[in-house]
């Protein structure tokens, strides 16, 4: 998990300092595909608190991810059709399904470790 969590920090710092401007022609692209890399990151970090991690299905994730995603946008573009419409619906629903189920995941672990101190205190 915390590589993944460094991985997403170094690109946020690599971003922020080395600004890359992105033609309007591929903002839908670019667009999609950080949405990829958050999903995937947000369900590695999901599976690795849930002790399920497994890093093949974690890169295979994030490869398929990205690629449904692109093509996606390539047809839609080629077709008239904004179907990244899909994708983004789909991702950013996914993104705040895994951050309500880490948030809970970390608020029980939380909660337990609480509860263990306290017993041992008192």
């Amino acid at each position: 998990m915390w590589i993944i969590v460094l991985a997403l920090i170094i690109g946020i710092l690599l971003g922020l300092n080395f600004p890359l401007v992105v033609p309007a022609s591929l903002a839908h692209y670019l667009s999609i595909a950080l949405l990829a890399v958050l999903d995937t990151a947000f369900g590695g970090i999901r599976a690795s608190l849930e002790h399920r991690f497994d890093p093949l299905t974690f890169v295979t994730g994030l490869i398929s991810n990205a690629v449904l995603a692109a093509l996606l946008t390539y047809f839609g573009d080629k077709l008239g059709v904004p179907l990244y419409d899909a994708a983004l619906f789909a991702f950013g629903f996914r993104i705040f399904q895994n951050l309500g189920a880490i948030r809970h995941l970390l608020l029980g672990r939380f909660i337990k470790t609480r509860e263990k101190l306290h017993h041992l205190s008192g």
